[in-house]
């Protein structure tokens, strides 16, 4: 089975998004600049143009993008505007939630509802993705599974910024061991690797 793991640009003070995050400000107030690496470099990668990652961060994005599936909650299903029913990545999405949303899910989509716990999404997930990498992509899935103990590695693109205040990636999740097991220091960010110590 793929491992399971959390991949976020974050800043130094420990923010995945700004203060005043919704809808209508998807990564809270100054929290643009955590993605600002994304678009620093000259050619595209992936089936989005817009992602140009600087050349050092390429094989890093590239890593990214060979996720098997994704599982997400729903405030950043909701923030994301449900990714209009694809996740940029390219793999398909599993949503955490109790209340179905209108939209972006179900046939047609790359999505589906997981409503019985992080569990059964991991499960579905784990179906969908072979051996591939399996990708956690909020904040509060990503301290549900380190509290439970089913996350393997913490990928960061850690942003030299300090946003004070808004959503923190690791609030409430007790003691959690990680060994380091790569640095890649590149324009704008330097993305850590981390495993989950047992």
């Amino acid at each position: 089975m793929g491992r399971v793991v959390v991949d976020l640009s974050i800043s130094l003070d420990g923010f995945v998004a700004g203060p005043n995050d919704g809808p209508t400000n998807p990564l809270g107030d100054g929290g643009g600049q955590l993605f600002e690496w994304w678009t620093a470099g000259d050619e595209p990668i992936g089936s989005d143009d817009r992602f140009r990652p600087p050349a050092r961060s390429r094989d890093v994005v590239a890593e990214m993008f060979d996720c098997g599936a994704i599982i997400t909650g729903r405030r950043t299903f909701d923030i994301a505007g449900g990714w209009g029913g694809h996740h940029p990545v390219g793999a398909p999405f599993f949503l955490l939630t109790h209340h179905l949303p209108e939209r972006w899910v179900g046939p047609g989509t790359d999505g589906t509802v997981v409503t019985e716990g992080i569990e059964r999404a991991l499960e579905l997930a784990q179906s969908a993705a072979g051996t591939r990498p399996i990708g956690v992509c909020s904040a509060d899935v990503a301290q549900q599974f380190l509290r439970a103990g089913l996350l393997d590695e913490v990928h960061l693109s850690l942003v030299p910024l300090l946003l004070g205040d808004g959503v923190r990636l690791f609030a409430g999740v007790g003691d959690v061991e990680l060994d380091c097991t790569r640095v890649v220091e590149s324009d704008g960010v330097t993305h850590l690797r981390y495993a989950v110590r047992r």
